[in-house]
């Protein structure tokens, strides 16, 4: 498997590089989960990183990525179906006293 040196950006692996493995497109992992071992045996902590664009990429190359630290954590993801209907809102006119 093809991977690339990617630095990290903010958080406790501030300023470090490491070998992130690569898809199929060439791109790394649009989140980066590390876990970390809980002092004295305890519940053990995952820090989550954020894939963004490194900067303006070489001419003729593809754009390179860098992982900034995401304390909140990862968003909880939702199914975007196509035939799903957006969030209720409100019926009637905005002026309409009866709704």
């Amino acid at each position: 498997m093809k991977s690339e040196d990617t630095p990290f950006e903010g958080g406790p692996m501030d300023g470090r590089v490491l070998p992130v493995l690569l898809g199929i497109t060439g791109h790394p992992p649009k989140t980066y989960r590390i876990p970390v071992p809980g002092p004295d045996g305890g519940p053990e902590t995952v820090l989550v990183y954020r894939r963004v664009p490194r900067g303006p990429g070489r001419v003729g190359l593809s754009n390179r990525w860098k992982y900034a630290y995401a304390p909140e954590g990862v968003p909880p993801r939702r199914l975007n179906w196509p035939w799903s209907k957006p969030d209720a809102t409100p019926g009637g006119k905005p002026d309409d006293a009866d709704g």
